[in-house]
């Protein structure tokens, strides 16, 4: 699955700038232009960065997101990059002190801003560029190409491999239909969500033989999680 990034910016051209140059790097980005919308986003979606400008209108500061964003454990881990046009450096200390893990003063390039997102995600997710991924049992080479549970190989289609990749990317993460629709099958109006449980139980029958049970728990309502405790798989 592509990072999911934040962008909390009201600067339209920053906005159009930033989408265009970190979706040609493979993220997928979402846009808010309030401290309120950044809450809605958050409360809402799981993402894996957050982009935050200092200076925002009505009402909330980045700071004040930035502080509530620590707070919530469900977005304490979140990697904040705070974006502002403030360079002294008491003010990036105050940023950084409040729970920002980079700081950029603008204006900034944007060849730069795409490399200190990678860091940040190369740290909080390695899963995402490294060449295995395992969980539990399961096991992925991205190299090979090849997929093995318990050391037995798995054949797999190309969608149920990719599929897969999503599910062991976010481990213990619930997603939803039109999220897996998303990052499998991109915006492909022609595949509906019934798609999805086709393949998903394609997934699941190459991936158990005999007694094994099933990685994969259907959440009634919202979608699929891959267990991420390893006794489960």
């Amino acid at each position: 699955m592509a990072a999911r990034v934040l962008i909390v910016e009201d600067d339209e051209a920053l906005i159009t700038l930033l989408s265009y140059n970190l979706e040609a790097e493979g993220y997928s980005i979402h846009v808010a232009r309030t401290g309120e919308e950044a809450r809605i986003a958050l409360d809402e979606d799981p993402f894996d960065l957050m982009i935050l400008d200092w200076m925002l209108p009505h009402g909330a500061s980045g700071i004040e997101i930035c502080r509530q964003v620590r707070a919530k454990p469900e977005t304490k881990a979140l990697p904040v990059i705070m974006l502002t046009a403030r360079g002294e450096e008491s003010d990036r200390i105050r940023g950084l002190t409040t729970g920002a893990d980079d700081y950029v003063v603008k204006p900034f390039s944007v060849a730069e801003l795409s490399a200190r997102v990678e860091a940040l995600l190369r740290r909080s997710s390695p899963e995402r560029i490294a060449n295995e991924i395992q969980v539990g049992a399961v096991r992925l080479d991205r190299n090979a190409h090849r997929v093995t549970r318990n050391g037995r190989e798995v054949r797999l289609g190309p969608t149920e491999y990719r599929l897969l990749e999503v599910f062991l990317e976010s481990a213990g993460r619930v997603l939803s239909r039109p999220q897996l629709l998303d990052a499998v099958w991109g915006r492909d109006g022609e595949i509906d969500e019934r798609t999805v449980d086709v393949h998903v139980g394609r997934l699941r029958k190459a991936l158990i033989r005999g007694n094994e049970s099933d990685p994969i728990r259907t959440v009634r309502g919202a979608g699929y999680v891959l267990e991420k405790d390893q006794s489960l798989v």
